[in-house]
């Protein structure tokens, strides 16, 4: 059978390579690469028996465990597609992702049946539930949830599968311009050459140009990485990829949290040579636990710290380097849409997030209302854009993809939302996107849906919110806000209240109270004038 540029021929292909070496660690739990490989046939095997076939949608409702990358590899065995659920959503959340997404199955924790409970009705198709034990008391037989483990029990660990394709999808849930998720859709193809390397992250001959040559990038000796963002994160999700298909050792964050200590407890007993982090937001506690307990740690092992997602300063950078003095710092950007778009500024220090060379799959597209998309010229401002390998566009949602993917010259470019310049040497220089979103910690969050779930408190009559800075996490969620009446607003409060509607992280950092919000006479928000405000200080309640 033909092997192709798919995440499951190509993790096949090593699997019989290094069928011996660890291939995840994630507390107590343990896979070699021929365990995971027989772990995720015997569910594939499970799932396909219920139904699940080619292109149908299951989702990874999990915490950090092994069951997450078996779940991942068990659909792309069978040609479905994984779909990522962010566990910290509550009900609304839950209901647009499920409906969204069209699931027909969903690995979840034990935990999460009572929320998946609230949203079944607007998941029709939604068939196949199996649960992952924990230790909660939630009763999944409310929702007819199979046991994992009594799933995969008397299945086969053979694998008798069909051909799959190069461009089966994979599809990574992440914020949309509405605050709700969007599914990008990736070809496996495109998805394993912009966003993992191609193979060739740990190897001098760079990506591989034949499926099969990923068992020549394998070394001698594997290199374990920690990745520490939540497996339902892109950055984690593909991290995870990227070392399993370089034969590498994939090592998980099993707590629910970041705590500095417990992070480094783990790289000390499991030898962690790379960890990979998102921004100044996972900096700042993994520092602050180093300097507070001196040689404490046998930390000679870690070699490389690698950033995406969020600010990673340089002052934190530098911080690192104080306590590993060789350690190899890469601090990359990009997103979901793009894949990995640059690393380390390019050499212009101080100049936006980032600087990349112009070349035929990276370029600047004027982006105007009413006239037709084209490359600027140097000097010129306009949407940074990428050619090539890239998503085909976003699931379920054809209006955004068409405003996406747009064609210049007979090719297709997507549109990245992040406002770049051309310069005369013919670098890109990446200032962020134009739009008031807000990055705090990696996490995205859009200022409406915040003033929606602000606006639902009785007691708040109009808001605006808007990013202050943040030490941690590079931005916080700042609220300005009118008060109905005379009643009495304190942050506690407002927090508590908006937990009702939106995820923890979107909540509210500090607050702010006016006697009128800043808005221009149409109506329309005046965020500058909002930002102004908060940063003043003047009116700020604690």
């Amino acid at each position: 059978m033909t092997s192709h540029f798919n995440i499951a021929d190509m993790y096949e292909i090593v699997a019989d390579r290094v069928p011996s070496r660890d291939a995840l660690v994630c507390g107590d739990q343990r896979a070699t690469f021929a365990q995971l490989d027989e772990r995720a046939n015997k569910l594939a095997h499970y799932l396909a028996q219920q139904g699940v076939g080619a292109g149908n949608h299951v989702g990874l409702y999990l915490y950090n465990c092994n069951e997450y990358l078996e779940g991942m590899l068990a659909c792309f065995k069978i040609r479905a597609v994984p779909i990522n659920v962010n566990y910290r959503y509550v009900q609304d959340e839950l209901l647009y992702i499920f409906d969204n997404a069209d699931m027909v199955a969903c690995i979840h924790n034990r935990e999460f049946a009572p929320h998946i409970a609230e949203v079944l009705d607007s998941a029709p198709d939604l068939k196949t539930l199996v649960y992952v034990e924990d230790e909660s008391d939630a009763d999944p037989g409310t929702i007819g949830s199979v046991e994992y483990e009594s799933a995969m029990n008397g299945q086969t660990a053979e694998r008798d599968f069909g051909e799959r394709a190069d461009d089966d999808l994979f599809i990574l849930y992440t914020g949309g311009t509405t605050g709700m998720p969007k599914g990008v859709m990736w070809p496996h193809k495109s998805v394993f050459f912009a966003a993992m390397g191609g193979g060739g992250w740990f190897h001098p001959d760079g990506a591989i140009s034949s499926p099969e040559q990923i068992a020549d990038r394998i070394g001698d000796f594997p290199i374990v990485g920690m990745a520490l963002a939540p497996l339902m994160h892109g950055a984690c999700w593909w991290y995870a990829c990227i070392q399993l298909l370089a034969g590498n050792t994939v090592v998980l964050n099993p707590s629910r949290s970041l705590v500095g200590e417990e992070v480094w407890d783990i790289v000390a007993k499991e030898k962690v040579n790379a960890i990979s982090i998102v921004g100044d937001a996972m900096a700042v506690p993994l520092l602050d636990a180093l300097d507070a307990n001196l040689d404490r740690w046998d930390l000679s092992s870690i070699f490389s710290v690698g950033s995406g997602g969020a600010v990673f300063s340089e002052s934190k950078q530098e911080s690192f380097k104080q306590h590993f003095p060789n350690v190899f710092i890469t601090n990359s950007f990009g997103s979901s849409e793009s894949g990995n778009m640059g690393m380390d500024g390019g050499g212009k220090k101080g100049q936006g997030l980032g600087n990349v060379t112009k070349s035929e799959f990276m370029s600047v597209i004027s982006d105007v209302e009413g006239e037709l998309h084209r490359h600027v010229e140097p000097g010129e401002m306009g949407i940074f854009a990428r050619s090539g390998y890239i998503p085909v566009g976003y699931y379920n949602d054809p209006g955004k993809t068409a405003k996406t993917i747009v064609e210049v010259d007979g090719k297709p470019w997507l549109l990245l939302g992040d406002e770049a310049r051309l310069e005369e040497d013919n670098s890109i220089t990446v200032y962020g996107r134009g739009s008031n979103c807000i990055n705090t910690g990696g996490e995205k969050v859009f200022p409406e849906e915040v003033e929606q779930a602000l606006k639902a408190n009785p007691a708040i009559f109009d808001a605006l919110v808007v990013a202050t800075p943040d030490e941690r996490f590079g931005s916080k969620v700042t609220a300005v806000v009118t008060r109905r009446g005379d009643a009495e607003l304190t942050l506690d409060a407002v927090q508590e209240d908006a937990r009702k509607y939106i995820a923890g992280y979107k909540v509210p950092r500090e607050l702010h109270v006016v006697d009128e919000v800043p808005r221009a006479p149409s109506g329309k928000p005046a965020y500058p004038k909002a930002l102004e405000i908060a940063l003043s200080g003047e009116h700020r309640v604690a």
